[in-house]
């Protein structure tokens, strides 16, 4: 029998997962409240191969009953950010909260899948990175371009994407023929500073080897390069996980790290 699910029901459920996960692992708490948001799997997405890749799938090309994608921001605790401030080289904790929060999002998306499974809903996951083309180093399927459709949050001049909590953290996101509607949370064009017309650029000035740019945002291939120097290179982050290829320096200490920026 099928049980009647509302977006208020996805957006609980990811909040009560996320503040249980770390006592449930037995992982040190790195994260704020979660966001989320629910969209109709409309004609909107068909934009994805043109504003993210070309071969961009679309939700019903993962599901061809999905009536809804649900994409949801975790965002990491200021403390945190703060560790990551000094230096080129990440902080060891970065690499590790990389690491956790993979875990977190995969097992949430399972979980949520199970949430919808029991409802009498099917659902497709995406894991929660490395999804990429690895010469293009572009998506197939971007949790940050959907989140920008579904109105989660807009992008900076860094290509990060920016929340009403900020910019440092992750995302995930899934595919469902559950009928969720739309709850966006965020309408305004651009949250970007520089974008709005004020001066800014700290992400620029942050990153550590010049891959951020106004003129062309952020240069893959150098950042990639930088991300694989950091985890093959440095003693910092040896013995994590060889996939652990972390940075984010051009996500902490900007006015958009924790929240949405004010002039």
């Amino acid at each position: 029998m099928i049980q009647a699910i509302t977006s208020d029901d996805i957006h609980v459920f990811i909040k009560k997962y996320v503040a249980g996960f770390s006592q449930a692992a037995g992982k040190k708490n790195i994260w704020r409240t979660p966001l989320s948001v629910t969209a109709k799997a409309d004609n909107r997405f068909d934009i994805l191969p043109e504003i993210a890749a070309p071969d961009h799938v679309l939700p019903k090309d993962l599901l061809g009953s999905a009536k809804s994608v649900i994409v949801f921001f975790v965002p990491f605790t200021k403390e945190l950010a703060k560790k990551n401030h000094k230096g080129k080289i990440p902080c060891r904790n970065w690499g590790l909260a990389y690491e956790s929060t993979n875990m977190l999002i995969n097992n949430l998306c399972q979980e949520i899948n199970i949430f919808l499974k029991n409802a009498g809903y099917r659902s497709v996951l995406i894991p929660s990175t490395h999804n990429f083309d690895v010469k293009t180093l572009m998506a197939r399927w971007s949790h940050k371009h959907l989140g920008f459709i579904a109105g989660l949050g807009r992008f900076g001049v860094n290509a990060q994407f920016i929340t009403p909590s900020g910019c440092a953290g992750r995302l995930g996101s899934l595919v469902t023929e559950a009928e969720l509607g739309d709850s966006p949370l965020v309408s305004e064009k651009e949250l970007c500073l520089y974008k709005n017309g004020h001066k800014c650029l700290v992400c620029v000035k942050r990153c550590p080897v010049g891959a951020v740019s106004v003129e062309t945002g952020i240069n893959r291939q150098k950042c990639w390069a930088q991300l694989n120097s950091n985890i093959s290179n440095t003693e910092e982050l040896s013995g994590l996980e060889q996939t652990t290829q972390v940075c984010g320096k051009c996500q902490v200490s900007l006015p958009c790290s924790l929240k949405i920026p004010k002039a």
